[in-house]
């Protein structure tokens, strides 16, 4: 390859200098639009609106529940509602979603219903919808290793010829396992198509991002795989549906992955069992408040006169009554089975299992049956 093209080719991968935006904090447009890059239109900006109030009711109801001993744990999204739903929108519904445990907003957009999405936090089931129908796979704990799922996922899209995309929800930590790096190679590589996400909120829990990475962004982190990267201010939900638009597109016309990293910020714990006060200080998140993505998109839509007062309280009323299922849900006991246990460990139970169930099954058969008392008469 002559200098030339070496030089056109990294020109090619390297993401924008600057994050990518469309509407400043206050609502109204930048004064230079972003070349390379279609604003969407705007119902679907008001269908975004309408998802990220939905969204962030449920995340406050949710971290309500955990406070009350509903959830064994819950990590909270709020201030990431623009990635969130951006993500969401950007699918068609045959394209496959990879989550992390901190993206359940994401699959309430997703249209999964509420209670299955807290089945896992609240500790009843692995999983508590169907990732085959849904096409969204198991919320993952572990950092990266979803990353590797999704490359696999999209190369097995294109090995059967359709044009299907698997996007991977990651947080910023995540960019610091192996995983992460294999995953980007080996889609490179196969090109396959597949769109990396990185929700940059600032904090691997406690750790800042300066302590874990000396990368200018961590856009540039796909670089030397040979993937195409772009970074974007996460808390615009415009610029964020615009760039995982154009990613999403990349991927499925064959191009290769796309690795977009998306400037946010994490405005709650990093869960209930988290003190965020220990790493960060007040004026940080004031700071960070009057980037509210919700509060700039409703500004933008009211000031372009496509939200009204109706329409603004609409959806909130739509809001409360999601919350209030969510609640009555969330307050029904469930009844655990024991043997659940040896369910959908292999698809074909190994006899060591077969054996395992049988004798736990005789035992909680034995513990059902009434006991008999003898007395000795005198």
């Amino acid at each position: 390859m002559s200098v030339k093209s070496l030089r056109q080719t990294v020109q090619g991968l390297l993401p924008s200098l600057t994050p990518v935006r469309f509407v400043a904090e206050d609502g109204t447009p930048v004064a230079k639009a972003p070349a390379g890059y279609t604003e969407p239109p705007v119902e679907t900006l008001r269908d975004a609106y309408r998802r990220m109030v939905l969204g962030r009711r449920f995340d406050t109801q949710a971290t309500a529940l955990t406070k009350q001993g509903r959830l064994a744990v819950y990590p909270s999204s709020r201030g990431q509602e623009a990635c969130q739903v951006g993500a969401v929108l950007a699918l068609r519904p045959d394209d496959w979603l990879f989550p992390t445990y901190r993206d359940s907003m994401a699959l309430v957009t997703r249209g999964i219903d509420p209670l299955e999405v807290l089945t896992l936090l609240r500790g009843d089931w692995h999983c508590g919808y169907d990732p085959a129908a849904t096409r969204v796979a198991p919320q993952c704990t572990p950092l990266a290793t979803q990353v590797l799922h999704a490359t696999g996922m999209a190369e097995s899209l294109r090995r059967k010829g359709g044009d299907g995309v698997a996007m991977a929800l990651v947080g910023d930590g995540a960019t610091s396992e192996g995983d992460f790096h294999e995953a980007l190679n080996f889609a490179a590589v196969f090109r396959a198509p597949v769109v990396f996400f990185v929700q940059n909120n600032k904090y691997a829990i406690s750790v800042p991002l300066a302590r874990q990475t000396a990368a200018p962004a961590l856009a540039y982190k796909g670089i030397g795989h040979g993937v195409r990267c772009e970074q974007v201010d996460g808390n615009d939900l415009v610029a964020v549906l615009a760039v995982l638009t154009a990613a999403v597109e990349h991927a499925r016309a064959g191009h290769g992955p796309f690795l977009v990293e998306a400037h946010t910020y994490r405005m709650d714990a990093h869960t209930n069992a988290d003190d965020a006060t220990r790493y960060r200080d007040d004026e940080e998140v004031e700071r960070w408040s009057a980037a509210d993505p919700l509060s700039r998109l409703e500004a933008h839509l009211r000031a372009r006169g496509a939200l009204t007062d109706e329409d603004a309280a609409a959806v909130r009323e739509e809001a409360e009554a999601l919350a209030a299922e969510l609640r009555v849900g969330m307050n029904a006991e469930t009844v655990p089975d024991p043997l659940e246990l040896f369910d959908h460990v292999y698809a074909e139970p190994t006899p060591q299992l077969r054996e395992q169930r049988a004798l736990l099954a005789a035992e909680l058969s034995e513990a059902d049956e009434p006991t008999t008392f003898q007395t000795q008469e005198d």
